[in-house]
């Protein structure tokens, strides 16, 4: 990566990272010209293992049935709250000792500061996704969007997916438009307007890095080349995408139950003084925030079931994280 001759800004509508067209011989190759990349066997399958285990015991702990070898129990009066039928936020679930253990792989952290040229990374506060197949008490439906404000112009932040379970094209998991992130800030040239979706967020919620796209939108890609593709995976894989990507999840079709913890990481530099602050507090706090580690760090609010807190909400995790310097770093709950 050719160094900066001057740092472009966030929200400055200049590419937060700088390709000058060289070539890697890797992912990266992959990711600079799709916008996205899978980067093979980032942990092994055994550790692969280890973390679905771990997250079936998390399911579990709320002792409200669930039985992974039972479908009977496969149902949201077993589970706790999730958001589309699995993505988990919740519970203080995004300080997990296994799930910032996930984070600190070594190869994870590797692979973001190869993307990013520098060590000096802060971590989200994202959640894992754990979908059942054959749930019949979900309703699901497609819904293509971008984690990235139309407001915010250029290549701001880039997504991770570290997935546990084998996930072929009859698995639920990614879809990705790939190429689409190149043609966004062309597509938002002019006005538009979301889809009208149950997840769509409030018209005065200004910077809320979420878009869903119309059905004649994801056409609008499609005729300018990009492609709409499922992500098959094998245990260890680490997906990235450029936060600009059309995407969403599709439903599993197969019998196996989807496995995966969201990983994102960008350079701490990019952070403003208040966003700084506001990490470490959530983080001494065990809150999640969004996907997006140096800014847009809104909490997420309580777990709701059937119109109430849940009672079985959690204000910190069941197993605390192994505290080390590097976890404060990625936290930014310690300085560089």
């Amino acid at each position: 990566m050719a160094p900066h001759a001057e740092e472009p800004k966030p929200d400055s509508g200049v590419d937060l990272i700088q390709h000058d067209g060289s070539k890697y011989g890797d992912w990266r190759d992959d990711f600079h010209r799709d916008g996205s990349a899978i980067v093979k066997g980032v942990i092994t399958p055994e550790r692969a293992e280890y973390y679905k285990k771990k997250q079936i015991e998390w399911l579990q702990s709320f002792k409200r049935g669930f039985d992974p070898n039972d479908e009977s129990t496969w149902t949201q009066d077993h589970l706790p709250v999730s958001f589309k039928g699995g993505m988990y936020f919740a519970y203080s679930s995004t300080h997990e000792k296994f799930v910032w253990e996930a984070r600190t792989e070594p190869k994870v952290i590797d692979t973001f500061s190869k993307l990013w040229g520098t060590e000096e990374l802060l971590c989200s506060f994202d959640g894992m996704n754990i979908t059942l197949p054959r749930q019949k008490d979900l309703t699901w439906s497609p819904w293509p969007h971008t984690d990235q404000s139309p407001h915010r112009k250029g290549m701001q932040c880039v997504q991770g997916l570290l997935n546990y379970q084998p996930n072929g094209p009859n698995d639920g998991g990614l879809i990705l438009m790939k190429g689409s992130s190149k043609l966004f800030d062309e597509f938002f040239r002019e006005n538009r307007e979301q889809a009208d979706h149950d997840d769509k967020p409030p018209e005065d919620e200004n910077f809320k890095d979420l878009f869903i796209f119309k059905e004649e939108d994801v056409k609008w890609f499609e005729e300018r080349g990009c492609k709409l593709e499922k992500i098959c995976l094998e245990p260890g894989d680490l997906v990235l995408w450029d936060s600009r990507t059309m995407h969403y999840a599709c439903f599993p079709q197969g019998d196996k139950i989807r496995h995966v913890q969201y990983i994102c990481m960008t350079p701490a530099k990019f952070a403003k003084k208040e966003d700084y602050e506001l990490k470490a507090k959530m983080f001494n706090t065990w809150q999640g925030t969004t996907h997006w580690p140096h800014c847009n760090i809104r909490v997420q609010g309580p777990p709701m079931r059937n119109g109430q807190v849940c009672s079985q909400n959690r204000s910190e995790p069941l197993e605390k994280p192994l505290i080390t310097d590097r976890l404060l770093q990625l936290a930014g709950a310690k300085a560089y």
